[in-house]
Protein backbone atom coordinates (compact mmCIF):
# COMPACT_ATOMS: atom_id res chain seq x y z
CA UNK A 1 0.00 0.00 0.00
CA UNK A 2 0.99 3.70 -0.51
CA UNK A 3 2.80 5.63 1.83
CA UNK A 4 0.18 8.49 3.59
CA UNK A 5 3.70 10.69 2.58
CA UNK A 6 3.45 9.94 -1.28
CA UNK A 7 -0.57 9.85 -0.88
CA UNK A 8 -0.22 13.27 0.21
CA UNK A 9 2.57 14.66 -2.54
CA UNK A 10 -0.37 13.66 -5.12
CA UNK A 11 -3.50 14.49 -3.06
CA UNK A 12 -1.74 18.12 -3.15
CA UNK A 13 -1.00 17.40 -7.04
CA UNK A 14 -4.50 16.99 -7.26
CA UNK A 15 -6.45 20.53 -5.54
CA UNK A 16 -3.61 21.95 -7.72
CA UNK A 17 -3.84 20.56 -11.12
CA UNK A 18 -8.14 18.93 -11.21
CA UNK A 19 -9.49 21.12 -8.55
CA UNK A 20 -8.18 24.43 -9.71
CA UNK A 21 -7.07 25.41 -5.94
CA UNK A 22 -4.87 28.40 -5.57
CA UNK A 23 -1.18 28.21 -4.46
CA UNK A 24 -2.05 29.78 -1.20
CA UNK A 25 -4.47 26.81 -0.72
CA UNK A 26 -2.51 24.01 -1.34
CA UNK A 27 0.48 25.44 0.76
CA UNK A 28 -1.93 25.64 3.67
CA UNK A 29 -3.29 21.97 2.92
CA UNK A 30 0.48 20.89 3.27
CA UNK A 31 1.09 22.94 5.82
CA UNK A 32 -1.65 20.88 8.02
CA UNK A 33 -1.23 17.57 6.83
CA UNK A 34 2.19 17.71 7.55
CA UNK A 35 1.72 18.91 11.01
CA UNK A 36 -0.52 15.33 11.11
CA UNK A 37 2.01 13.01 9.83
CA UNK A 38 4.32 14.59 11.93
CA UNK A 39 2.21 13.84 14.78
CA UNK A 40 0.40 10.53 13.89
CA UNK A 41 4.07 8.78 12.78
CA UNK A 42 2.82 5.92 10.86
CA UNK A 43 2.87 5.81 7.35
CA UNK A 44 -0.46 3.62 6.45
CA UNK A 45 -3.29 4.83 6.04
CA UNK A 46 -5.04 1.82 7.85
CA UNK A 47 -3.03 2.74 10.72
CA UNK A 48 -4.76 5.36 12.06
CA UNK A 49 -6.99 4.86 14.53
CA UNK A 50 -10.04 6.53 16.47
CA UNK A 51 -7.98 7.24 19.46
CA UNK A 52 -5.34 8.67 17.55
CA UNK A 53 -7.51 10.87 16.34
CA UNK A 54 -8.89 11.91 19.70
CA UNK A 55 -5.21 12.07 20.75
CA UNK A 56 -4.73 14.62 17.82
CA UNK A 57 -7.82 16.97 18.60
CA UNK A 58 -6.21 17.40 22.17
CA UNK A 59 -2.83 17.93 20.71
CA UNK A 60 -4.66 20.67 18.04
CA UNK A 61 -6.23 22.38 21.18
CA UNK A 62 -3.31 22.39 22.98
CA UNK A 63 -0.82 23.54 20.65
CA UNK A 64 0.38 26.43 20.88
CA UNK A 65 -0.77 29.38 18.01
CA UNK A 66 2.71 31.70 18.21
CA UNK A 67 5.43 32.22 20.24
CA UNK A 68 4.53 33.91 23.67
CA UNK A 69 6.33 36.95 24.43
CA UNK A 70 7.92 37.19 27.75
CA UNK A 71 5.68 37.77 30.53
CA UNK A 72 2.62 37.16 28.69
CA UNK A 73 0.33 33.68 28.06
CA UNK A 74 1.12 31.36 25.62
CA UNK A 75 -2.16 31.65 22.97
CA UNK A 76 -3.49 28.38 21.42
CA UNK A 77 -5.02 27.36 18.42
CA UNK A 78 -8.09 29.18 18.19
CA UNK A 79 -11.07 26.48 17.28
CA UNK A 80 -11.63 28.14 13.79
CA UNK A 81 -7.51 27.24 13.07
CA UNK A 82 -8.24 23.84 14.72
CA UNK A 83 -10.75 23.26 12.05
CA UNK A 84 -8.70 24.34 9.38
CA UNK A 85 -6.53 21.62 10.22
CA UNK A 86 -9.34 19.10 10.56
CA UNK A 87 -11.14 20.03 6.81
CA UNK A 88 -7.60 19.41 5.05
CA UNK A 89 -7.69 16.18 7.00
CA UNK A 90 -11.46 15.42 6.23
CA UNK A 91 -11.01 16.36 2.06
CA UNK A 92 -7.18 14.07 2.42
CA UNK A 93 -9.12 10.49 3.96
CA UNK A 94 -12.07 11.03 1.00
CA UNK A 95 -9.31 11.32 -1.45
CA UNK A 96 -7.66 7.69 0.00
CA UNK A 97 -10.99 6.12 -0.34
CA UNK A 98 -11.36 7.55 -3.86
CA UNK A 99 -8.79 5.82 -4.54
CA UNK A 100 -9.95 2.31 -3.15
CA UNK A 101 -7.67 2.14 0.09
CA UNK A 102 -8.59 1.35 3.37
CA UNK A 103 -8.72 3.95 5.71
CA UNK A 104 -10.35 6.31 8.25
CA UNK A 105 -13.47 6.93 7.55
CA UNK A 106 -13.64 11.16 6.79
CA UNK A 107 -17.22 11.42 8.27
CA UNK A 108 -16.16 10.45 11.68
CA UNK A 109 -13.98 13.83 12.05
CA UNK A 110 -16.91 16.08 13.44
CA UNK A 111 -15.58 19.65 14.00
CA UNK A 112 -14.78 22.12 17.00
CA UNK A 113 -18.32 24.30 17.92
CA UNK A 114 -16.98 27.65 17.22
CA UNK A 115 -18.89 31.20 18.32
CA UNK A 116 -21.01 33.27 16.15
CA UNK A 117 -18.12 35.48 14.49
CA UNK A 118 -18.69 39.20 15.00
CA UNK A 119 -18.61 41.21 11.85
CA UNK A 120 -16.20 44.11 11.89
CA UNK A 121 -18.27 47.15 10.12
CA UNK A 122 -18.16 50.73 9.70
CA UNK A 123 -20.88 53.25 9.52
CA UNK A 124 -22.51 54.79 6.75
CA UNK A 125 -20.37 58.17 7.63
CA UNK A 126 -16.97 56.26 7.86
CA UNK A 127 -17.49 54.54 4.56
CA UNK A 128 -18.13 58.55 3.42
CA UNK A 129 -15.20 59.78 5.45
CA UNK A 130 -13.21 57.03 3.98
CA UNK A 131 -13.79 57.65 0.29
CA UNK A 132 -13.01 60.95 0.47
CA UNK A 133 -9.92 60.65 2.13
CA UNK A 134 -7.61 60.77 -0.82
CA UNK A 135 -5.82 63.71 -2.27
CA UNK A 136 -7.45 63.60 -5.61
CA UNK A 137 -4.18 65.72 -6.76
CA UNK A 138 -1.55 63.21 -6.53
CA UNK A 139 -1.09 60.07 -8.99
CA UNK A 140 -1.49 58.28 -5.11
CA UNK A 141 -4.32 59.85 -4.56
CA UNK A 142 -5.77 58.72 -8.03
CA UNK A 143 -5.25 55.55 -7.09
CA UNK A 144 -5.59 54.93 -4.00
CA UNK A 145 -9.20 56.79 -4.81
CA UNK A 146 -10.11 54.14 -7.64
CA UNK A 147 -9.47 51.60 -5.07
CA UNK A 148 -11.85 52.11 -2.37
CA UNK A 149 -14.64 52.99 -4.39
CA UNK A 150 -14.31 49.67 -6.63
CA UNK A 151 -13.89 47.70 -3.41
CA UNK A 152 -17.81 49.03 -1.96
CA UNK A 153 -18.88 48.76 -5.38
CA UNK A 154 -18.33 45.25 -6.04
CA UNK A 155 -17.26 43.73 -2.98
CA UNK A 156 -14.29 42.00 -4.60
CA UNK A 157 -11.49 40.64 -2.03
CA UNK A 158 -8.14 42.51 -1.97
CA UNK A 159 -6.36 39.42 -3.87
CA UNK A 160 -9.05 39.92 -6.56
CA UNK A 161 -8.73 43.57 -6.99
CA UNK A 162 -5.41 42.82 -7.15
CA UNK A 163 -5.50 40.82 -10.25
CA UNK A 164 -7.36 43.10 -11.98
CA UNK A 165 -5.38 44.27 -15.41
CA UNK A 166 -5.86 48.15 -17.03
CA UNK A 167 -7.25 46.71 -20.07
CA UNK A 168 -10.28 45.68 -17.86
CA UNK A 169 -13.34 47.22 -19.55
CA UNK A 170 -15.45 49.00 -17.42
CA UNK A 171 -18.18 50.53 -19.82
CA UNK A 172 -20.39 47.95 -19.60
CA UNK A 173 -20.45 48.47 -15.89
CA UNK A 174 -19.54 44.93 -15.05
CA UNK A 175 -16.71 42.33 -15.00
CA UNK A 176 -15.56 39.01 -14.29
CA UNK A 177 -13.68 38.58 -11.74
CA UNK A 178 -11.48 34.54 -11.00
CA UNK A 179 -12.36 34.22 -7.42
CA UNK A 180 -11.54 31.16 -4.81
CA UNK A 181 -11.11 28.13 -6.57
CA UNK A 182 -10.68 29.60 -9.76
CA UNK A 183 -14.49 30.27 -9.88
CA UNK A 184 -15.60 33.28 -12.19
CA UNK A 185 -18.38 35.53 -11.20
CA UNK A 186 -19.54 38.82 -12.42
CA UNK A 187 -19.55 41.84 -10.27
CA UNK A 188 -21.10 45.42 -10.85
CA UNK A 189 -18.65 48.53 -10.89
CA UNK A 190 -20.66 51.97 -9.69
CA UNK A 191 -20.60 55.15 -12.09
CA UNK A 192 -18.30 56.58 -9.76
CA UNK A 193 -15.92 53.50 -9.06
CA UNK A 194 -16.30 53.76 -13.32
CA UNK A 195 -14.80 57.00 -13.26
CA UNK A 196 -12.51 57.13 -10.32
CA UNK A 197 -10.63 54.30 -11.91
CA UNK A 198 -10.76 56.37 -15.55
CA UNK A 199 -8.90 59.15 -14.29
CA UNK A 200 -6.44 57.44 -12.48
CA UNK A 201 -5.65 55.45 -15.11
CA UNK A 202 -5.58 58.44 -17.65
CA UNK A 203 -2.64 59.70 -15.84
CA UNK A 204 -0.46 56.75 -15.86
CA UNK A 205 2.64 56.85 -17.31
CA UNK A 206 4.12 53.41 -16.97
CA UNK A 207 3.34 50.60 -19.06
CA UNK A 208 2.76 47.76 -16.40
CA UNK A 209 0.00 45.64 -17.46
CA UNK A 210 -1.67 45.58 -13.83
CA UNK A 211 -4.74 48.12 -13.05
CA UNK A 212 -3.57 49.13 -9.75
CA UNK A 213 0.59 49.56 -9.51
CA UNK A 214 3.42 50.87 -7.16
CA UNK A 215 4.12 54.54 -7.78
CA UNK A 216 7.07 54.78 -5.33
CA UNK A 217 10.48 55.96 -6.08
CA UNK A 218 11.69 52.26 -5.50
CA UNK A 219 9.32 51.49 -8.52
CA UNK A 220 10.96 52.98 -11.10
CA UNK A 221 13.84 50.24 -10.81
CA UNK A 222 11.51 47.57 -10.97
CA UNK A 223 10.59 48.74 -13.96
CA UNK A 224 13.99 49.43 -15.38
CA UNK A 225 14.39 45.55 -14.39
CA UNK A 226 11.28 44.98 -16.61
CA UNK A 227 9.79 43.70 -13.12
CA UNK A 228 6.03 44.09 -12.50
CA UNK A 229 5.22 47.09 -10.29
CA UNK A 230 1.45 45.84 -9.62
CA UNK A 231 0.64 46.27 -5.95
CA UNK A 232 0.33 43.35 -3.72
CA UNK A 233 -2.53 42.58 -1.03
CA UNK A 234 -0.02 42.83 1.87
CA UNK A 235 0.39 47.14 -0.08
CA UNK A 236 -3.68 47.27 -0.67
CA UNK A 237 -4.01 46.11 3.29
CA UNK A 238 -1.86 49.59 4.25
CA UNK A 239 -3.14 51.83 2.15
CA UNK A 240 -6.84 51.46 3.32
CA UNK A 241 -5.57 51.19 6.72
CA UNK A 242 -3.93 54.49 6.13
CA UNK A 243 -7.54 56.25 4.74
CA UNK A 244 -9.12 54.89 7.91
CA UNK A 245 -6.57 56.47 10.28
CA UNK A 246 -6.82 59.83 7.77
CA UNK A 247 -10.64 59.33 8.30
CA UNK A 248 -10.62 59.39 12.09
CA UNK A 249 -12.30 55.56 11.73
CA UNK A 250 -10.60 54.39 15.49
CA UNK A 251 -11.98 50.47 14.42
CA UNK A 252 -10.35 47.93 12.95
CA UNK A 253 -11.15 49.01 8.80
CA UNK A 254 -9.27 46.28 5.97
CA UNK A 255 -10.36 45.42 2.49
CA UNK A 256 -12.34 43.07 3.95
CA UNK A 257 -14.31 45.45 6.31
CA UNK A 258 -15.30 46.90 3.21
CA UNK A 259 -16.40 43.51 1.55
CA UNK A 260 -18.72 43.23 4.69
CA UNK A 261 -19.69 46.81 4.10
CA UNK A 262 -20.69 45.81 0.32
CA UNK A 263 -23.06 43.06 1.28
CA UNK A 264 -25.00 44.40 4.58
CA UNK A 265 -25.40 47.53 2.30
CA UNK A 266 -27.46 44.95 -0.29
CA UNK A 267 -29.08 43.14 2.47
CA UNK A 268 -30.11 47.01 4.07
CA UNK A 269 -31.50 47.46 0.67
CA UNK A 270 -33.52 44.36 -0.27
CA UNK A 271 -31.29 42.24 -1.77
CA UNK A 272 -32.11 38.52 -1.16
CA UNK A 273 -29.39 36.55 0.50
CA UNK A 274 -28.75 34.14 -2.77
CA UNK A 275 -28.25 37.29 -4.82
CA UNK A 276 -25.19 38.88 -2.15
CA UNK A 277 -23.75 34.96 -2.43
CA UNK A 278 -23.28 35.05 -5.67
CA UNK A 279 -22.10 38.86 -5.86
CA UNK A 280 -19.34 37.44 -2.71
CA UNK A 281 -18.16 34.50 -4.36
CA UNK A 282 -19.22 32.21 -1.58
CA UNK A 283 -19.38 28.49 -2.91
CA UNK A 284 -21.98 27.96 0.43
CA UNK A 285 -24.25 30.11 1.36
CA UNK A 286 -24.03 29.16 5.19
CA UNK A 287 -20.98 31.87 4.45
CA UNK A 288 -23.13 34.59 3.56
CA UNK A 289 -25.70 33.60 6.38
CA UNK A 290 -23.60 35.26 8.68
CA UNK A 291 -24.45 38.48 7.71
CA UNK A 292 -28.24 38.31 8.48
CA UNK A 293 -27.78 38.60 11.88
CA UNK A 294 -26.33 42.07 11.04
CA UNK A 295 -29.34 42.81 8.85
CA UNK A 296 -31.42 41.64 11.66
CA UNK A 297 -30.09 43.64 14.29
CA UNK A 298 -30.80 46.19 12.30
CA UNK A 299 -34.35 45.61 11.05
CA UNK A 300 -35.01 44.92 14.88
CA UNK A 301 -33.78 48.66 15.48
CA UNK A 302 -35.79 49.98 12.47
CA UNK A 303 -38.74 48.44 14.14
CA UNK A 304 -38.19 49.54 17.30
CA UNK A 305 -37.75 52.93 16.45
CA UNK A 306 -39.93 53.60 13.78
CA UNK A 307 -43.47 50.73 14.78
CA UNK A 308 -43.37 49.04 18.35
CA UNK A 309 -44.59 52.54 20.05
CA UNK A 310 -48.13 52.12 18.17
CA UNK A 311 -48.70 49.03 20.57
CA UNK A 312 -47.56 50.88 23.70
CA UNK A 313 -50.16 53.05 26.07
CA UNK A 314 -50.09 56.92 25.66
Amino acid sequence: MQSLESLKAEYLQYIEIEKGRSALTVRNYDHYLTRFLQFAKVSSPADITESMMREYRVYLNRHPAREAKKGQAQETLDKKTQNYHLIALRAFFKYIRKRGMQGYDPERIELAKVQQRELDLISEKELENLLSAPDLSTINGLRDKAILELFFSTGLRVSELCSLDRDTDLRSGEISVRGKGGKIRVVFVSGSAAIAVKKYLEHRVDIDEAMFVDHSPRAHARMVKEESIRLTPRSVERIVEKYATLAGIAKKCTPHVIRHSFATDLLYNGADLRTVQMMLGHASISTTQIYTNVTNKFLRDQFEKFHSKRGKKE
